[in-house]
C-alpha cells in the first residue's frame, strides 16, 4: 500500500495540477494544445498524469528575475 501512495504522490492529474495552479480544466487544455504545460503521461484509459518532477521544473522555468 505504501507503494501505491508514493506513486500516487510522484504523479499529477489534470484536476491537481489546475487546482494548484488556481485554473480551469479548459486553460489547462488550451495550454496543453499550445504546448505550454509539462509533459504529460497518457495511460491506456485515456486518463492524463503529470510527473511531479517535470511540473516543478516547468513551474521553475516560469519565473522570473526581477
Amino acid at each position: 500500500m505504501a507503494t501505491h501512495t508514493r506513486a500516487k504522490q510522484a504523479h499529477l492529474t489534470v484536476d491537481e495540477f489546475c487546482t494548484e495552479l488556481g485554473i480551469a480544466r479548459s486553460t489547462f487544455y488550451d495550454w496543453r494544445a499550445a504546448k505550454k504545460t509539462p509533459p504529460v503521461i497518457k495511460l491506456p484509459n485515456g486518463q492524463l498524469r503529470i510527473r511531479r518532477s517535470a511540473y516543478e521544473a516547468w513551474l521553475a522555468g516560469l519565473e522570473e528575475v526581477a
